[in-house]
């Protein structure tokens, strides 16, 4: 049987971040419920094919997913395993802001299967996080690092991000240096883009902002690539780094051509022939499926070429 993953999108966050396009919706931890009684429904109705698939990753993101508690969060986990055998998850993730997941919120996620976190650092510098909108600390990083280690986690990814605008050579290699200091199992450097739907892009199309040059990006790249090599992390695939044996799971689900179930607002599907996608829309998402109807959007079939196209490039 092929190997394969399940997505989980949770819309939430405290307040949204400059540069980020994916879909979220900030202040309405009211909905919190009716977002899950949704969900759990879209869940339970949909007919999963585990007879040619054996799901063994499961990945919680959003938004900021660990604003749920673990009870709110285990009546979703009750709900994926009518659908599938649990027993065969070998890698179940949720992403944590830091400073939003504390020690025994951690332990809870711990104790109802979750193994593998991954913690939005971005940086260190008290500026360039203010730029990037986060509202966390240096310390909050730390605490939370520290948190995961005592609730039972051996698998933590952290995220850092780069070519920001204000951001020197020498801010990205205290930065990088700062977190392989942590030792993590895994790290996703990704370098800042402006993407359209974002407070970033309107503030670089009026000239608000400008991005750091092309040839800076570079050293960046070069930078990254030389540090984390030195200190015995892997890079298989762009942006992200692991220790031996550590790669995510989940990632290689979505390189490797695998099949992948999304549920909720904006989440992606694929099942070797066809993608689909939910509304990016709260309110539609949730409608829809207390009325007894799908959420997805759209279907696009996959050809053959297309397939090939996407392995190679």
């Amino acid at each position: 049987m092929n190997t394969a993953g399940i997505y989980v999108h949770i819309p939430f966050c405290k307040s949204k971040c400059i540069y980020c396009d994916f879909y979220s919706v900030a202040g309405q931890d009211n909905r919190f419920e009716n977002f899950i009684n949704a969900l759990i429904h879209e869940i339970e109705t949909y007919q999963v094919n585990t007879a040619k698939w054996v799901f063994d990753t499961i990945f919680i993101g959003g938004g900021t997913p660990s604003l749920l508690n673990a009870y709110q969060m285990d009546k979703i986990i009750s709900a994926l395993n009518k659908k599938i055998d649990l027993g065969k998850i070998k890698e179940f993730t949720i992403e944590v802001n830091p400073g939003e997941a504390p020690n025994e919120k951690l332990k809870d996620f711990y104790s109802i299967g979750i193994n593998r976190l991954s913690i939005g650092v971005q940086s260190f510098k008290s500026e360039l996080l203010q730029f990037l909108s986060r509202i966390h600390s240096a310390k909050d990083v730390l605490k939370t690092f520290q948190s995961a280690h005592d609730a039972g986690f051996e698998n933590i990814n952290c995220d850092l991000i780069y070519n920001i605008p204000g951001q020197s050579l020498e801010d990205w290699q205290d930065d990088l240096d700062t977190l392989v200091n942590l030792n993590p199992e895994h790290i996703s450097a990704y370098s800042l883009t402006v993407e359209k739907n974002t407070r970033l892009f309107e503030l670089v199309k009026n000239n608000s902002v400008a991005m750091p040059i092309d040839n800076l990006h570079e050293h960046f790249n070069t930078l990254t690539l030389s540090t984390l090599i030195k200190n015995n992390y892997i890079q298989y695939e762009i942006s992200n780094y692991s220790k031996p044996d550590r790669e995510c799971l989940h990632n290689l689900h979505y390189w490797e051509n695998n099949y992948y179930l999304g549920f909720g607002p904006s989440a992606h599907s694929y099942d070797g022939k066809k993608r689909w996608n939910n509304f990016s829309n709260l309110d539609k998402y949730i409608s829809l499926l207390e009325n007894g109807k799908s959420p997805i959007e759209n279907y696009d079939d996959i050809t053959e070429i297309q397939k090939f196209n996407e392995l190679t490039r």
